[in-house]
């Protein structure tokens, strides 16, 4: 095992790393190509968006899968905060970078010199240089936090207006950070008024560029199953029943989706789940007229049959559990070939529709799955609220057709705006948001895994909640727990 410094880099196996930092922090990882510019907010791996192409982060742990990361991305940075957004970096010891293989075997180990006023510390990169895969130590922090690694990442970031300060609000040092051209980072908190409820909402971590989005439109009855001319189902149904999955039916909506996600790819060159057109695979199933309950993509350049494609997602982990995910139930596929270079560009698309019966049950399982947490912790659990559901279900649907994801909403409204609006006369209001997530499971743990958000699901003062879900915008998911008490 290596022991570096500064500065010090080591070659890296082929194929799968895990890349651990223990102890009380937060850790993410930026994927960027040669020139250090991110490609997207699905660039931006984070406890609220932990999954991109080739990188997955659970916990302290990230595991990489270099191969596997979108076409163009040459480096994976990985970068570390102090998990109590009220702590400095200082305060905390020294991080320490530890790096496996897919075995576990250690292969490098690094823990940066201490930090002085930094919020942010820049541990380490992963980066491809003449076809080998190599690990940098960095240890280079930003006193002024995110907002400075954003910029040093070619970002144009614009930050707010500090809000005003008031006696009764709880500031939250901001922790968005921006993935895009023209993304916003908070200035703080928005202070609650002079008089009134007691209001606690953490700051999202991530603002998508706002952009039109169609409205989103009920999915209607079951169709006809469309024709499968690529014998796609044929390939894919008996992989299914191995693993103890039903059998999927092509559906018409997304076979739509499909063909023109992989036709925005061919044109950009690039594999992404925004097109060069800047609209999402996402997006446009919402224009194709599906509402989907779960919703998985798959995304590849290189195979030349459906077969191939099929033979590479079963070879892969991440894309063989979107094949057997018993969730699904609608299925598509399409390909497109990019005439300058002869690349294939394929978008397969899962999915089972957004039916009231399903949307129930996927909100009584976040009640649920928040409830348990809060009967861990000694407290008492919280009781589904009819006026926190109607305002937590509307707002993420607006979320998701408006394309935007904040606590406050374009017309400025704020959490314990929405619950009055809804009829609900509790005092003290809170809120939790999340994207991208693709099950209960999935989002409540996200959650529990953010200071801020934790902090709102175990708040003894909270009686009463309500959930919401829908799905559509850049980020596929959109999730609000609306408290009262």
């Amino acid at each position: 095992m290596s022991e570096l410094v500064p500065g010090g880099n080591v070659p890296l196996p082929a194929g799968a790393l895990t890349v651990r930092v223990p102890g009380p922090f937060d850790v993410s990882a930026l994927v960027t190509d040669d020139g250090g510019r991110v490609g997207g907010d699905g660039d931006f791996v984070f406890y609220n968006h932990p999954t991109a192409p080739g990188a997955r982060l659970r916990g302290d742990t990230l595991a990489l899968e270099p191969a596997g990361l979108r076409a163009g991305a040459t480096r994976v940075t990985v970068v570390v905060s102090a998990a109590d957004p009220d702590t400095a970096l200082a305060r905390l010891p020294a991080p320490t970078l530890h790096v496996a293989d897919r075995q576990g075997r250690p292969l490098a180990r690094f823990t940066p010199p201490p930090v002085r006023q930094e919020r942010v510390l820049l541990l380490a990169e992963v980066y491809r240089r003449g076809g080998v895969w190599k690990l940098r130590a960095v240890g280079q922090g930003y006193a002024d936090g995110l907002a400075g690694l954003a910029r040093d990442f070619g970002v144009d970031v614009v930050e707010d207006e500090p809000a005003p300060a008031h006696p009764s609000a709880s500031p939250t040092p901001p922790t968005r950070v921006p993935v895009r051209p023209s993304a916003r980072l908070p200035g703080g908190p928005s202070a609650p008024p002079a008089h009134g409820p007691a209001r606690t909402s953490p700051p999202p971590t991530r603002v998508p560029a706002r952009r039109p989005t169609p409205p989103a439109s009920p999915t209607p009855p079951a169709e006809r199953p469309a024709p499968d001319p690529d014998g796609f189902l044929t390939l894919v149904n008996p992989a299914r029943a191995t693993a103890g999955s039903p059998p999927v039916s092509i559906d018409a909506r997304l076979a739509r989706a499909a063909r023109e996600h992989a036709a925005a790819m061919a044109a950009a060159g690039r594999l992404g789940t925004e097109g060069g057109d800047g609209v999402s695979v996402h997006q446009r199933l919402t224009a194709a007229g599906y509402r989907c309950l779960a919703v998985g993509e798959q995304l590849v350049s290189g195979p030349r049959t459906p077969a191939e494609f099929v033979a590479y997602c079963l070879r892969t982990d991440r894309t063989r559990r979107t094949l057997h995910d018993p969730a699904f139930v609608h299925t598509a596929v399409a390909q497109v070939t990019d005439g300058r270079t002869g690349d294939t560009y394929w978008t397969a698309l899962w999915a089972s529709p957004l039916t009231p019966d399903g949307l129930a049950r996927t909100a009584a399982e976040v009640v649920d799955l928040t409830n348990r947490e809060r009967t861990r912790a000694g407290l008492r659990p919280l009781a589904v609220d009819r006026s926190l559901t109607a305002a937590a279900q509307a707002y993420s649907t607006d979320m998701a057709a408006r394309a935007f994801y904040s606590h406050t909403s374009p017309e400025g409204a704020q959490p314990w705006d929405r619950a009055a609006a809804a009829g609900s006369s509790l005092r003290t209001i809170g809120e939790n948001i999340a994207c991208g997530q693709r099950s209960a499971a999935e989002v409540v743990e996200g959650w529990m895994n953010s200071p801020g958000h934790r902090a709102n699901i175990l708040k003894p003062a909270f009686t009463h909640i309500g959930v919401g879900f829908e799905s559509g915008g850049p980020s596929g998911t959109y999730w609000t727990q609306l408290f009262g008490g």
